[in-house]
């Protein structure tokens, strides 16, 4: 079974890592497509975390959140190992460690994340992402869910 979980996470890796792909030769730094009244495609470098945190940190974060990343992501693999019959646990799971190990991939070639996905509302934006980020908020809507439908059950089971 954790060869199931390990494959839809080296699958959410590719995806990841195709997109990016495809943005990096299709467009140059700070080009904007706008696709939807509320949707673009825009090539952004992310060189710190979520909503650019520590971007201007000086490169320390580069390792930073490498490090982070390769100790989440042996985290995960025990975890998995350990709960990979809990369906909705080991799915969640699974997507936050192919979402980690996608941006994980752009640390260490680029030095920095590589974010594409805007969302915007006039001249409101919400920070440019990618799938990788995209898998790992997923992942984690998924583990809050998991966690409120096991003591739901824990509750019923008294």
């Amino acid at each position: 079974m954790l060869k199931n979980w390990l494959g839809l996470s080296a699958l959410v890796i590719a995806l990841d890592q195709l997109s990016k792909f495809l943005i990096i030769n299709s467009f140059y730094y700070g080009e904007n497509l706008v696709l939807l009244k509320v949707f673009s495609l825009t090539l952004i470098h992310n060189p710190g975390a979520a909503f650019s945190f520590l971007s201007d940190a000086g490169g320390m974060q580069r390792w930073l959140f490498s490090a982070l990343a390769v100790i989440a992501s042996i985290s995960i693999i025990w975890l998995l190992r350990k709960h990979s019959s809990k369906l909705l646990f080991a799915l969640a799971l699974s997507l936050i460690l192919g979402g980690a190990l996608g941006n994980l991939i752009d640390r260490v070639i680029y030095g920095y994340v590589v974010d594409f996905l805007l969302f915007h509302w006039d001249e409101h934006y919400f920070p440019a992402f990618n799938l990788a980020d995209s898998a790992i908020t997923c992942g984690a809507f998924l583990l809050i869910m998991e966690s409120f439908l096991e003591k739901k059950h824990e509750h019923t089971a008294r």
